[in-house]
């Protein structure tokens, strides 16, 4: 019998004014003292906001300061400095502060707040945080927030290419899963069917979501609740296999070859497209998506090398050399590459 347990989110709030609430949220849960991590900017734009919610609501905030770093060695002074009194670390803004105040609050084995203010990727909803560790970027073990607080008037106000960003990052499920199964077929995973449904049914509605504009309340909501549900799939499967595969490891290998890499979900979503296509596996359905809400329109205005894709291509099976995905296999790297030059959807977007 597996008697093995999952963290869940305790707290999930996605909506219109959901940030004038998080008072509410934490009093409800029985804390009332907290530490509250900004994000660079932030607290000039959110700061009287979350303040005027937290004081109403009778919550003490012990500290808060705007985070910058995701050095490893910060962190943990920073977590040890904390009041030893703090009940609830909030983290507010993208992916650095609340990686840095995931890690943060793991570290002191305090519930952690996530409350971001793009749709970026999954990582506000993950086990996981990215850290700077001698150097290099580098994911370490977390634990899933206790909470999600994401406000749809806050994500909308995001520059859009963050929002592309989250799409790329959502719309790469479909390959990852498929990817993931085809690691089983091969020997070197083990496939956990509920974290199959999980990450299926995530995608599956995000991109099954009628809308006329990417930042309607309900494609918004959509996008932050699959995405939240895909750091749950994580949790369950024990690893990021259900929502990463070659095409992330694309990405990262594009991240250590480029001195300035586009925004990861970016490169993930144009490299789902690709290995959609190697893997014969929906890429209709993911073209669908990436043209409807304009995901290839801003690719199209990044001026980006064909043959930095190639090789991230080549580079993507050391980024993670115990996986088995497709790429792994030198043929389906001569394919993609062949995709890469030949595609016609792929040749408006490279120069």
């Amino acid at each position: 019998m597996n008697n093995s347990q999952i963290a869940i989110p305790s707290l999930l709030k996605v909506g219109k004014g959901a940030l004038k609430n998080l008072g509410n949220y934490i009093s409800a849960d029985g804390m009332d003292k907290a530490v509250i991590y900004f994000g660079n900017g932030l607290i000039d734009m959110f700061g009287n906001d979350v303040m005027h919610s937290l004081k109403e609501s009778g919550v003490s905030v012990l500290e808060y300061r705007e985070l910058d770093s995701i050095k490893i060695e910060d962190i943990v002074e920073l977590a040890f400095s904390m009041d030893s009194k703090t009940q609830v670390v909030v983290g507010l803004g993208g992916g650095k502060v609340i990686d840095a105040g995931k890690y943060a609050a793991f570290l002191r084995k305090l519930p952690f707040i996530s409350v971001p203010t793009s749709a970026s990727s999954d990582g506000f909803s993950s086990a996981s945080a990215s850290l700077t560790v001698n150097g290099r970027r580098t994911s370490v073990p977390a634990r899933m927030a206790y909470g999600i607080v994401a406000d749809t008037d806050v994500i909308k106000s995001a520059p859009e290419k963050f929002l592309y960003s989250g799409i790329g990052d959502m719309v790469s499920k479909i390959t990852a899963l498929y990817d993931w199964s085809y690691e089983a077929e091969s020997g070197a995973s083990v496939i956990n069917d509920f974290a199959v449904m999980i990450a299926k049914k995530a995608v599956n509605s995000f991109v099954r979501t009628p809308f006329q504009d990417i930042r309607e309340d309900l494609f918004l909501r959509e996008l932050l609740d699959s995405l939240a549900m895909s750091g749950i799939a994580n949790e369950i499967a024990g690893s990021s296999a259900p929502t990463s595969g070659s095409e992330h490891l694309i990405s990262h290998a594009l991240d250590k070859i480029l001195e300035q890499p586009q925004l990861h979900g970016v490169q993930v979503g144009i490299a789902t497209y690709l290995m959609s296509r190697v893997q014969n596996h929906r890429y209709l359905r993911v073209n669908t998506i990436l043209t409807d809400t304009g995901f290839w329109k801003y690719a199209g205005t990044l001026d980006l090398n064909l043959e930095d894709y190639e090789k991230a291509i080549d580079l993507a099976p050391t980024v993670k050399p115990f996986r088995h995905t497709y790429l792994h296999e030198e043929q389906y790297r001569i394919l993609a590459k062949k995709i890469l030059r030949e595609d016609e959807t792929l040749g408006k977007i490279f120069r």
